[in-house]
């Protein structure tokens, strides 16, 4: 079937050495906190990003923190914590426009706060209630995704959806170094090179897939150049570097909002908790790795470089502080509340409209619950 108008795209095979990533990854700031000199071409961002960027990442790891108590507490079924990982999911979502879209999975709880989700709302899905507790459309957010890439296809066709329309809108989609060993990564990135889909595909490479080290998962010299092979700009960043990460991702959103195409980002980072709090990360790395990573904490190294170039004070940190646990007090309060189960939403949104079979169902299931009461 010949291709329309709408769905054409003109196949330019860049050449293979415009699509490879930085021999080493990106980096604007040392973990000392110092300027580093391997920030190959990227523009620095802006005072004012890096203060956002500050600000949400000292908001979201309180966020972090308090979620993990409520999960330890029984409050929350499971919680996977994305204790320093915040850089990544800041900075890939204060890169993105109002009418962009974010594609995150079960960890990405901080990138959704920091939207603007409601932090409620964000944790509805680990609270074993509603699969998605906020509106995607209002959002601009698809409902977080727990299956390992499956989430990607779905961005892929949403950013040619937006590309068909010219509508100018960009997808940021969150994946793990574990998912890029998933059919449906390899299979997002294909569909997503042909058709130069305005899709950022963005790699928090944790070192471990639960529990599997990336050493036995991948022999990739580096999870960027999986995208070379599909026709893909790629990169490689150090993901505790928050001015890194605004810069190249910075850069990556106006590649695919361009019509240049895709964009995949490796991010270098780690996660210092265990994959859900119901994980015991001592079976299988050792604490001397993991006070290693801690010494690169993407939190610390930011403080100490705004500090040094003069642009946070002590009480900007303060007011921060402040706000984080003001967030953590209303989370904690909001959390007590109980919602009232109808069994009846079971069969609510399966299809935007009922078949018979499902409105036999509902009908089944509404006498047998009044027959339970009596």
């Amino acid at each position: 079937m010949p291709a329309t108008a709408s769905s054409s795209v003109p196949h330019v095979r860049p050449p293979a050495h415009d699509l490879l990533p930085a021999a080493v990854p990106v980096q604007f700031v040392t973990e000392a906190g110092a300027p580093s000199t391997a920030s190959a071409h990227y523009a620095a961002p802006s005072t004012a990003q890096l203060r956002a960027a500050y600000r949400h990442m000292v908001v979201g790891r309180r966020f972090d923190e308090q979620a993990s108590t409520l999960a330890r507490q029984g409050r929350l079924a499971v919680y996977p914590s994305s204790r320093g990982q915040e850089a990544c999911q800041v900075a890939g979502v204060l890169v993105l426009g109002p009418t962009d879209w974010l594609f995150p999975t079960y960890r990405d709880t901080v990138a959704m706060v920091t939207r603007g989700v409601d932090p409620v709302e964000a944790l509805t899905l680990l609270r074993g209630d509603w699969h998605c507790g906020f509106d995607p459309m209002a959002a601009r957010i698809a409902p977080p995704c727990t299956p390992l890439a499956t989430q990607l296809p779905h961005a892929t066709g949403m950013a040619d959806a937006l590309r068909r329309k010219g509508t100018g809108g960009v997808v940021m989609a969150f994946v793990g170094d574990g998912g890029t060993s998933e059919g449906d990564f390899h299979e997002a990135l294909n569909f997503a090179a042909v058709f130069r889909a305005p899709v950022v595909f963005l790699v928090q490479n944790n070192r471990y897939a639960i529990s599997v080290p990336l050493d036995r998962q991948t022999a990739a010299p580096a999870l960027a150049y999986k995208g070379v092979g599909y026709g893909v700009r790629s990169e490689q960043v150090d993901g505790n570097d928050a001015v890194a990460l605004v810069a190249v991702l910075t850069a990556a959103v106006e590649h695919a909002r361009s019509g240049a195409g895709p964009f995949l980002v490796e991010a270098h980072t780690y996660r210092m908790d265990g994959h859900t709090n119901a994980d015991n990360p001592d079976r299988y790395r050792n604490q001397d790795e993991v006070r290693r990573w801690g010494a690169a904490d993407p939190l610390r190294r930011l403080e100490s470089y705004l500090r040094d170039q003069g642009v946070l004070t002590t009480e900007d940190v303060r007011a921060v502080r402040a706000e984080a646990e003001e967030l953590a007090a209303d989370l904690r309060a909001r959390t007590d509340d109980e919602y009232p189960a109808d069994p009846l939403e079971l069969l609510d949104h399966v299809y935007a409209d009922p078949t018979p079979q499902l409105r036999d169902q509902r009908e089944q299931l509404a006498r047998e619950l009044k027959e339970a009461e009596g």
